[in-house]
């Protein structure tokens, strides 16, 4: 239990000093705005590109893993699309708010998990947890947009800009390019090589600083039920439905870790983004995420210990 309070640990003081810095130093939005553009577009696909493109593949379970998320995800958003009439009736829960809650307990926080899953178990926490965003990404983004659309938005979105919004993941395509560029054993000049893994290695501080600027506290003490029933979903019932998966796949050791750390993660703090965006309740959302980033430094150590 202390190891993996100790990898988890330097995660969540990383998105306290990010909430701090952003209240008593780096007060203009802008400068986080640029520093979140340049995380995202730049330094994390450099990452999960040299992660994978080195990785070992033939060494980890990639289906297990990836197969126990993707389905855990696709069941976890049936629990909500079937629960909508009963929270609709019994919370008032409006189409907006309701969007809110599904992304919140759908949705992964990736650069906790990868942090998480690399300070446990090195490079093949890394590669485990980047071939399972591979897996979830465009399933996640499609999802999202599909319920915020249909549920929140004023205006319907077509399924090819759903489909452009999705290929426009650099994620995704970084993804695709590494396992790409290992499956045909391409190799870079030592320059580069080292060009590429001086941006990765920025990535994951900064995103959390970046995560912990986003958040809010206003709500927290007092927070609404739809928001402790999204913490409940995301950080409970997905670990246990994840988990559950990966001992079906018969994984085990660290494979299952990487299953139990991914799945326990908070949400995604794009979903506030996108909620603004499409018409979702973005309050509530902030909210949320702000809620399960404080209960998750409890819950995940407890959720990885139980596995490990």
């Amino acid at each position: 239990m202390l190891p993996i309070v100790a990898a988890i640990v330097p995660t969540f003081l990383l998105i306290v000093a990010g909430f701090v810095l952003r209240r008593l130093l780096v007060k203009e939005e802008a400068h986080w705005l640029g520093t979140e553009q340049l995380v995202y577009y730049v330094l994390f696909p450099a990452l999960l590109f040299r992660t994978l493109s080195r990785a070992k593949l033939a060494d980890v379970p990639l289906f297990g893993v990836g197969g126990a998320l993707l389905i855990a995800v696709l069941l976890m958003a049936a629990l909500c699309l079937a629960l909508r009439p009963v929270l609709m009736r019994r919370l008032n829960l409006s189409g907006p708010s309701f969007t809110s809650v599904f992304q919140c307990a759908c949705r992964w926080q990736t650069y906790v998990a990868l942090a998480v899953a690399g300070s446990l178990y090195g490079d093949i926490g890394l590669t485990l947890a980047s071939v399972a965003m591979v897996a979830m990404i465009p399933v996640l983004n499609i999802m999202a947009v599909w319920v915020l659309a249909h549920y929140a938005s004023p205006t319907r979105l077509s399924w090819p800009r759903i489909l452009l919004t999705i290929a426009q993941n650099p994620f995704i395509w970084a993804c695709v390019i590494g396992l790409i560029a290992n499956l045909t054993g391409l190799v870079f000049p030592k320059w580069l090589d080292d060009f590429i893994d001086a941006l990765g290695r920025s990535s994951l501080a900064l995103g959390l600083l970046v995560v912990g600027a986003g958040l809010q506290l206003k709500g927290v003490l007092r927070p609404e039920a739809p928001a402790i029933l999204a913490c409940a979903l995301k950080l409970l019932v997905m670990p246990a439905m994840a988990i559950s998966l990966g001992l079906a796949f018969g994984l085990s050791g660290a494979n299952l870790a990487i299953v139990a750390c991914c799945s326990s993660v908070p949400t995604a703090s794009s979903a506030y983004v996108l909620a603004r965006q499409m018409g979702g309740n973005a309050p509530l959302v902030a909210e949320i995420l702000t809620l399960q980033t404080i209960i998750a430094v409890i819950t995940m150590p407890i959720v990885i210990a139980l596995v490990a």
